[in-house]
């Protein structure tokens, strides 16, 4: 059984060309033929006007004289217009015929029991236009003209029309396809593009833009500005994953190089000493815990956002004194100092206590490995001033943040020359602010007056999660 052939759409060039066309062509119809009914009408009111001259002339003439034929020349073109007076009875008709044909309305007309009225009427075989208007009383005034001028010149102004309207459609037709080549140009150019992208994987490729394009406001404009952003953003974030995979397997290198060697020494345990096998066993622990933390902060860095459902109304301030005890075991040579108010104690924020816990304690860690031997990491919880949130501050004494390393300190695999020989894989930084704008949060990094570096985070706080807090 043959499975029915779809009907396949026309191009979309195609379609809109024909659409243009028939749209230009309607209207050039269109204006021909309102043309014409504009020509017949002034025609016709300009010849009716020159009858009802006529026929008030006449009136003026043989408004003295008897019933008859008046005048009687209207049978050729140049003559003057032909007349005849009829009386409201018929037997006050004089014995000679009438030139135009007298029915009951004429008769009407003349005992003013019909308005005036134009008619159709032929004289010696040429048609003519007869005006039937009262005369004085009793008598009905007849007045015609030929009509076949009038008629000739409708006919030329129709032949002429219709020869114009005939014109406009092939130029409607050239029109058209002018109109969808020039209209759907950026998206042809859109479509060779994408195209060229799809078979060259080369998401450097952009639609070329006429010159001032930008300040245009048209939507196939817009639609080509907004798919070279698209591609802007798919050409950065491809870097990123590109950036992000080279610096993993760089960092990766090094520590995989000694679990495997570490791994060989030990299937020669038997030849090592107890010493010597307790050394390297505890080496490969602490690179395998290396490694696990490092392919974790990776994994946390690929993801871009929390789940909506993993969210859960915290207090921060909670989740920072935790942060600063577990630190303070940590790091038992450094002193950790928190000040928080009562209104930071307060606050809540929708967020995941696991990741806001772990930001909090990269940033001590952080402060911890660049403090000196007994020296101190001050951490502040206030509530902002300016908009209400939540600020959390950490300080500490070391070296503080170079000019030069400012700029670069929250990127991926990034170490300082004073951070090379320090432990770390250079993600705790990234790791941290990523987790600050999932929680629609802000960390930036700071050099603090007097030496060392200072780190603020600010959290969003609600209203009326802050009403709730301090009721609870």
């Amino acid at each position: 059984m043959t499975r029915p052939r779809r009907h396949r759409r026309p191009p979309l060039r195609r379609r809109l060309a024909l659409t243009a066309s028939a749209a230009v062509a309607g209207v050039a119809l269109a204006v021909c033929a309102g043309a014409y009914a504009v020509t017949v009408y002034t025609l016709q009111r300009q010849f009716d006007l020159q009858l009802t001259q006529s026929a008030t002339l006449a009136i003026q003439q043989h408004s003295a004289e008897g019933p008859g034929v008046q005048a009687g020349q209207c049978q050729f073109l140049a003559s003057p217009a032909c007349a005849q007076l009829v009386p409201e009875a018929p037997s006050d008709d004089p014995r000679d015929g009438y030139l135009l044909p007298v029915t009951r309305a004429v008769r009407e007309v003349a005992g003013r029991d019909r308005a005036p009225y134009f008619s159709k009427a032929s004289v010696a075989g040429h048609p003519v236009r007869v005006l039937t208007t009262p005369a004085r009383k009793g008598l009905a005034m007849q007045v015609a003209l030929r009509s076949d001028g009038v008629s000739r010149a409708e006919r030329q102004a129709a032949g002429l029309l219709a020869a114009i309207g005939g014109a406009g459609v092939p130029v409607a037709a050239l029109l058209g396809y002018w109109v969808s080549r020039s209209g759907l140009a950026p998206v042809t150019r859109l479509t060779s593009t994408a195209e060229r992208i799809t078979a060259t994987r080369d998401a450097g490729l952009r639609i070329e833009l006429p010159a001032g394009a930008r300040g245009r406001e048209d939507e196939i404009t817009r639609l080509a500005v907004t798919f070279n952003s698209m591609l802007d953003a798919l050409e950065e974030s491809l870097a990123a994953q590109r950036r992000l995979v080279a610096d993993a397997s760089h960092e990766l290198r090094t520590p995989l190089t000694a679990l495997r060697s570490n791994a060989e020494i030990l299937l020669r345990a038997d030849r090592l000493t107890p010493r010597q096998r307790e050394r390297a066993t505890g080496a490969l622990t602490r690179q395998l815990r290396e490694v696990t933390t490092l392919v974790n902060d990776l994994i946390d860095l690929a993801r871009d956002e929390e789940p909506p459902q993993a969210l859960e109304l915290v207090r921060p301030a909670a989740l920072l004194e935790h942060s600063v005890a577990a630190a303070h075991d940590h790091w038992p040579h450094i002193g950790f100092v928190l000040d928080s108010d009562s209104a930071a104690a307060a606050a809540l924020t929708a967020a995941v206590p696991s990741r806001l816990t772990r930001l909090f304690s990269n940033l001590l860690d952080n402060a911890a490995k660049f403090s000196p031997p007994g020296g101190r990491v001050e951490v502040a919880a206030h509530r902002s001033s300016r908009d209400g949130g939540l600020e959390i501050t950490v300080r500490d004494h070391g070296p503080g943040i170079d000019s030069a390393d400012l700029p670069h300190v929250f990127d991926r695999f990034y170490r300082a020359r004073t951070a090379r020989a320090l432990p770390g894989s250079g993600l705790g930084l990234a790791m941290a602010r990523q987790i600050a704008h999932t929680h629609d949060g802000e960390l930036t990094a700071h050099r603090a007056p007097g030496g060392g570096a200072l780190f603020r985070l600010t959290l969003p706080v609600s209203e009326i999660a802050s009403e709730k807090g301090l009721q609870m």
